[in-house]
């Protein structure tokens, strides 16, 4: 199968071409053979085309079942189209090999395909680059003006390899206190808030015994600690065996915090469950991302302050 790689637009509305041609430029060099679907540039109030023009992006770009599926960007817009989208055909791409790359707003996508099985591949090692991958998006990852290459350099050769089926695990340091977990289970997550707003819908994916990871941006710690009390009151952080928190990024402190900060936030949900609760993960709206298997049987380990993520 070749290394095709389809930019599409399934959420927010691109603000330029730039940064797409750029993208596309920048993947042919990893050695991908990029086309731009002909909506990815739509503008419509503040999504990529209206809700049945990016509903028919992603089937469209199912049908080619391209080896990559790459989201622009995210934003927003993925939850309008839940009801609507053919998880039947979006699992026969994957069996035909198609990874589903993105963050952000396309967890949506990401824990709906867990939802309604579009998950791939069943088998340990085999078809490890198709399914739906937790990483990089075009504009911001690949399409940067400002970056030589367009974007961070671990951040692209990671994804590479995932695309590749090259990429077995993946490791980061984490806080003391974890050393000699070893933990099995399906990895899991994404972006707190549309994990959260997606709860209770017949779009979440009911997993236990799960690793789950969460990331976000522009989101006060108290606002992350409102989102994570929910998914533990609701019974979701207590089926885990462990949780896993990567990057929450760009919020403004309050003069009312006194003391109140992202710190006090973990150390608070740390006390109302026994499930680990790691820090460190290089993942969320930051410049290095790792790809991570989005329903995969993973294995975490942590030896000292390494932790690492193998499947």
């Amino acid at each position: 199968m070749s290394r095709s790689l389809i930019i599409y637009s399934p959420a927010g509305i691109v603000a330029a071409a730039a940064p797409v041609r750029q993208a596309a430029k920048r993947l042919a060099a990893l050695g991908f053979e990029p086309s731009v679907d002909a909506s990815a540039l739509t503008k419509h109030q503040r999504f990529a085309g209206d809700d049945a023009t990016r509903l028919a992006a992603i089937h469209r770009v199912a049908q080619a079942s391209p080896a990559v599926a790459l989201a622009t960007r995210g934003g927003y817009g993925l939850m309008r189209l839940l009801d609507s989208i053919d998880f039947k055909l979006l699992a026969r791409s994957v069996d035909n090999g198609t990874g589903w790359v993105g963050y952000s707003d396309v967890t949506a996508l990401q824990l709906a395909a867990l939802a309604h099985k579009a998950t791939g591949p069943a088998k340990p090692g085999e078809g490890v680059s198709a399914g739906f991958w937790a990483g990089p998006m075009a504009c911001d990852d690949f399409g940067r003006k400002d970056i030589p290459g367009g974007g961070d350099d671990v951040t692209q050769d990671c994804f590479v390899e995932a695309m590749t089926g090259e990429l077995e695990a993946v490791g980061f340091r984490t806080e003391t206190g974890f050393d000699g977990l070893d933990v099995v289970g399906r990895l899991w997550g994404g972006n707190l808030a549309i994990t959260q707003a997606m709860l209770g819908t017949p779009h979440f994916p009911n997993i236990r015994n799960g690793v789950l990871f969460l990331e976000d941006v522009n989101e006060h710690p108290y606002r992350i600690e409102r989102a994570l009390l929910q998914m533990h009151q609701a019974g979701v952080l207590e089926r885990q065996k462990a949780i896993v928190l990567g990057a929450f990024t760009e919020y403004r402190r309050s003069p009312l915090d006194r003391g109140y900060t992202l710190k006090t936030v973990i150390s608070y949900l740390r006390s109302l469950t026994s499930v680990p609760i790691l820090t460190g993960l290089p993942f969320g709206h930051v410049p290095v991302k790792l790809s991570l298997p989005i329903g995969r049987q993973v294995n975490l380990v942590v030896q000292g302050r390494d932790a690492f993520v193998m499947w």
